[in-house]
């Protein structure tokens, strides 16, 4: 089940697996050390030894930081750890869970357990001055990579690695399908204090002054009630808005069952377009989403990760940003949808 340099996973977890204890499991992992069949880093966790892995050493490790292990970052996690574990890199997986003060010990610790290399998502968007605290990266004794995050006010020589997702081409691509479908006053559903959202709120202003639509009913909140989206698709019927773009799945759901609930059909009324593609499959009505490439964007961190291991510090910086797609559902309909044929055809 788990082969030479594979990390097991933390001993509660062993124990629902197998229905077993955890004391079980402890006695059991003690004898697996003991016999030198896995080895426990400190900090980092328990390994499978490799057979040419000397005993007291292990395989090159890799740091990642994330700051959240549900909800949009999974994919990101799976693209980075298939290319580290196939190029026979170690992964030391943490999570800050959006804290400031946990994810700098958790940088901490990851430097003290031994890692050659780091793959980073900070919070940037929770610090006084995220500029300075990119810039302090700099100083690091090993080669590290944002993911998902770039320099907030970077100088032109700003020497950081990062790949993330063009948000603002996403949004361009939403706000443009909306158009070409007639629709010429788009509302905005927005959200603040997120780590992409200012990112999305400025492509959706960039987007509909470059297509020449009309914005209306913009309004941006750190958490969406039911009774807030209720009075927005009230505000969509008064301003005349036919179309909206959400950013997040759940909230362009709530908007689809809020408008319903006033009588206007969707997308024959509203259109709805979401940002994320997380759960935009599962509701009465599919969403429109913009789907961020978030495995591509931790496969490829990873890969520019390991090429600056192996280069040094002579390596170039590589800054990289990856357009989004636009999965077109049922929220807003489509120009390639076949209309029903009239009756007598």
């Amino acid at each position: 089940m788990y082969g030479p340099g594979d990390q097991l996973p933390v001993e509660r977890e062993l124990a629902t697996t197998l229905s077993v204890s955890i004391n079980t499991i402890r006695r059991a992992v003690g004898q697996l050390v003991h016999e030198q069949i896995v080895l426990r880093r400190q900090g980092a966790g328990t390994f499978v030894r490799s057979e040419t892995t000397p005993i007291g050493s292990g395989r090159p490790l890799v740091g990642v930081l994330v700051p959240s292990t549900t909800y949009y970052y999974p994919r990101v996690i799976d693209g980075l750890q298939r290319v580290l574990r196939g190029a026979g890199v170690g992964v030391v997986l943490v999570c800050s869970k959006y804290d400031l003060d946990v994810e700098r010990d958790e940088l901490r610790t990851m430097l003290e357990t031994g890692v050659q290399g780091l793959l980073l998502v900070p919070s940037l968007h929770l610090m006084d001055d995220p500029q300075s605290y990119v810039d302090g990266l700099r100083d690091l004794p090993v080669p590290y990579v944002l993911a998902e995050r770039r320099p907030p006010s970077p100088e032109p020589d700003d020497p950081t690695t990062f790949v993330g997702t063009d948000h603002a081409g996403g949004v361009c691509k939403a706000v443009r399908h909306l158009k070409s479908l007639g629709h010429h006053r788009i509302g905005f559903l927005g959200r603040v204090s997120t780590g992409t959202s200012e990112q999305v709120a400025a492509g959706f202003e960039q987007a509909v002054e470059l297509l020449k639509v009309e914005a209306a009913a913009t309004s941006c909140r750190l958490l969406w009630q039911a009774q807030d989206i209720s009075a927005y698709a009230r505000r969509c019927v008064e301003t005349g808005v036919t179309a909206v773009f959400c950013h997040g799945d759940r909230d362009a759901a709530a908007l689809i069952v809020a408008a319903r609930r006033l009588g206007l059909s969707v997308p024959g009324d509203l259109a709805v377009v979401a940002y994320d593609d997380e759960v935009a499959e599962v509701g009465d009505v599919p969403l429109t989403a913009v789907s961020p490439p978030k495995t591509e964007v931790g496969a490829l961190a990873a890969q520019l990760l390991l090429h600056r291991i192996d280069g040094g510090r002579h390596v170039p910086s590589q800054q990289v940003l990856i357009q989004p797609r636009l999965v077109v559902r049922a929220s807003c309909g489509s120009a390639e949808l076949k209309l029903p044929e009239k009756a007598g055809t």
